[in-house]
């Protein structure tokens, strides 16, 4: 059988990271869509179309997760979560350089442990995963 249709174990800690990285997927688009300013332009009609393309690749993304979830495949889940790893180390940097948060060391632990560690954590669960399926 190969490795994209087996079934990988799904700890009850890693359906919380696998949250903590999908929720966003589409608490982003609604706030992206329901706030003209969110995506940093004070005139509403500047960022319409980058909300809706905000949109379209959030919710494609946390559709993926919840279908990789769903199937529970080990390599699925480790792409999307590597790829939202890399989005994150942009996201992060970006958004301290080009708005001013409001409470600095919030927003490194928000970023940080909501989104770091809880990636590299769940990489490599996935990635043992995987390498035991090959033995």
């Amino acid at each position: 059988m190969s490795k994209l249709g087996k079934k990988t174990l799904i700890p009850w800690w890693l359906t919380i990271i696998l949250f903590m990285e999908v929720w966003p997927m589409f608490l982003g688009p609604y706030w992206a869509l329901s706030d003209p300013t969110f995506l940093g332009s004070p005139d509403a009609t500047s960022t319409v179309l980058g909300d809706w393309i905000y949109t379209a690749r959030n919710l494609a993304v946390g559709f993926a997760f919840i279908f990789a979830y769903y199937l529970k495949n080990a390599p699925m889940l480790f792409i999307l979560i590597f790829i939202r790893l890399l989005t994150d180390l942009v996201d992060g940097p970006a958004f301290w350089a080009f708005r001013v948060p409001v409470n600095q060391i919030g927003f490194i632990i928000i970023f940080l442990f909501g989104y770091y560690v809880p990636a590299i954590i769940a990489l490599r669960y996935l990635w043992k995963q995987m390498r035991s399926e090959t033995k």
